[in-house]
């Protein structure tokens, strides 16, 4: 399967989640984030560091239960709302 080349829009709103996901960890450790959401500490790190800008739906949702954040909130704050009101694909 061929994967389409990503947008610099997708990019940089993978660059947003990921420093999102950075803030809301705080002073706890990525071993125990990544434990939490059922992740390894190498996919946790390559989504904060923006490596992985679209990371599954799943395991976004399991980062935010994680982190204590709402799919609403990453949203809005990633940015993955257009300006014109209608409704993106969560990253």
């Amino acid at each position: 399967m061929v994967r389409t080349p990503l947008t610099p829009q997708e990019r940089e709103r993978g660059e947003r989640l990921g420093a999102l996901l950075r803030q809301a960890r705080g002073d706890r450790s990525m071993v125990e984030i990544a434990a939490l959401a059922g992740l390894s500490v190498e996919t946790l790190r390559k989504i904060e560091t923006g490596r992985v800008p679209t990371p599954a739906f799943f395991t976004v949702a399991a980062l935010a239960g994680a982190l204590g954040l709402s799919m609403d909130e990453l949203v809005v704050l990633a940015g993955a709302v257009p300006q014109d009101g209608g409704r993106a694909a969560v990253a």
